[in-house]
């Protein structure tokens, strides 16, 4: 009987195996792709080959040979960012795991020799994990939340790319709109500061408003100064959310953020859409999800952490006598004397008790991040619909009235010029709030969608190593 169960111990996890997961052919990037498409429109690729390799090359330098789109710097850094493709890899090594997971455990087998004064005994074993065959469904299951976790984790990891690729596309225009404003600026101070020396030397103004012309001059120039400095800086932040190396650093941006929405979005239930599509939200439901699971597989296994079933052959020659053959079985098994398992089960309780508060906390921020996100969204709408509406016309009116008395000398150039330092400070204020506009609008997207900045506790999973140990308990 122990015979046929020692050959039992060999066919059972063979027959186990038929039932174990296996690799898929994209390692898990499907479902990455598919949240990607559905929320930003755009194409994921995981590189591992060098045909894929020349292919997202040959893509991304037909992108950059036309002028830097928002959706094509998204494209590009999705397809090219190395840090992205490191994700990627995470996500392929955790396949690694679940597949791993799924196997069952391999036997061990023994052969221990004995021989003295012409008697010999060999003794074959066969040694099969019963408790970690037995629970092998249940972490196999568990393994697989573990896996999605790992694909929404992913795909989490690529829309934060996408929006900060989004952002630095933003401000690396804003920034050049700027340089230029300030450039143009800085041209007209000139004019003037020179102006106001010569009128100086003729005595026709005195020393303070010399000075001031002068003073204009110097804090334009450093203005622009740290405006390309800026503009240096957030072209180089696009430039590496793009993954671009010495190739396409030349790259075109348009000359100014595209216009204004001629409305704004109306958005009534975006708590709802938010909590329904965010994925960190769904990264911590599968987390309580598996440690559930976990805690039940603990339960179940309190009072026993150790099973193994051996199968024992032993074959004994004697030079006074006829060799013989014995055969048996040995079971090991832990008396829970001391443990009996209460610390375990008390430890996975409470780490599920963890994550729910911590799904529950995230659920609220969510709702309020969505909302905040909103009335920011619609906030900064309608203070750059302000400024393209009501101040730089009136702004315009004010500055070709100006100069028609200058022309018919009804005011001197320093009126003049003081309205055109005030003309510049309203349009400096319309591009910073067109840029404030933009940004809202990425931000609204990720408070929908996620792809923000992690929050304090991250996005890191809750570790049930004490809830579920991956050897079925010792």
């Amino acid at each position: 009987m122990a015979h046929h169960f020692a050959r039992g111990l060999l066919v059972f996890p063979a027959l186990s195996v038929s039932g174990c997961a296996a690799f898929s052919p994209d390692s898990g990037m499907n479902a990455v792709s598919e949240l990607t498409s559905q929320t930003i429109k755009k194409d994921v690729a995981f590189v591992r080959s060098a045909e894929g390799a020349e292919t997202v090359n040959a893509t991304v330098r037909g992108l950059l040979s036309r002028t830097l789109s928002a959706d094509a710097a998204v494209q590009i850094a999705l397809l090219n960012n190395k840090g992205l493709q490191a994700a990627y890899n995470e996500l392929a090594l955790a396949e690694t795991d679940l597949v791993e997971q799924s196997l069952p455990p391999n036997p061990v087998f023994s052969v221990l020799r004995i021989s003295g004064n012409g008697a010999s005994e060999i003794e074959r074993q066969v040694v099969g994990d019963i408790l970690a065959l037995a629970t092998l469904p249940f972490r196999t299951d568990i393994a697989r939340d573990h896996f999605r976790q790992a694909q929404l984790r992913a795909a989490l990891t690529t829309l934060r790319l996408a929006a900060d690729v989004r952002r630095a596309h933003v401000r690396a225009i804003t920034a050049n709109e700027m340089v230029l404003l300030l450039t143009d600026a800085k041209s007209t101070a000139e004019s003037t500061a020179q102006l106001a020396v010569k009128l100086g030397e003729t005595g026709s103004i005195n020393k303070l408003d010399q000075a001031r012309e002068q003073v204009f001059y110097a804090e334009t120039t450093a203005d622009l100064a740290t405006a390309r400095q800026t503009a240096t800086s957030a072209r180089e932040k696009l430039a590496r959310l793009m993954g671009l190396w010495d190739d396409g650093l030349d790259f075109r941006l348009p000359n100014a953020l595209p216009p204004l929405p001629r409305r704004p979005q109306a958005l009534p239930s975006i708590e709802a859409d938010a909590v329904a599509h965010r994925i960190d939200l769904q990264i911590t439901r599968l987390e309580l999800t598996a440690l559930a699971k976990s805690l039940n597989l603990t339960e179940a296994t309190r009072f026993v952490t150790l099973l193994d079933l051996a199968g024992i052959s032993r074959r004994t020659k004697d030079p006074e006598g006829a060799p013989f053959r014995e055969r048996g079985f040995d079971v090991q098994f832990q008396i829970p004397i001391f443990d009996g398992g209460e610390v375990r089960v008390r430890q996975a309780a409470e780490t599920y008790n963890l994550a729910f508060n911590r799904l529950t906390e995230r659920a609220v921020n969510v709702r309020s991040d969505a909302r905040d996100a909103y009335r920011t969204y619609r906030s900064t709408y309608d203070i750059a619909t302000h400024y393209q509406r009501e101040i730089l016309p009136l702004r315009k009116i004010i500055t070709e009235e100006m100069q028609l008395r200058f022309s018919s000398m009804q005011v001197d150039i320093f009126a003049l010029l003081t309205e055109a330092r005030q003309h510049l400070a309203s349009m400096r204020g319309a591009i910073d709030a067109r840029q404030n506009f933009f940004l809202a609008q990425s931000d609204l997207q990720t408070a929908v969608n996620g792809g923000g900045t992690p929050a304090p506790g991250g996005d890191n999973s809750t570790t049930i190593a004490a809830a579920a140990p991956a050897d079925g308990g010792h």
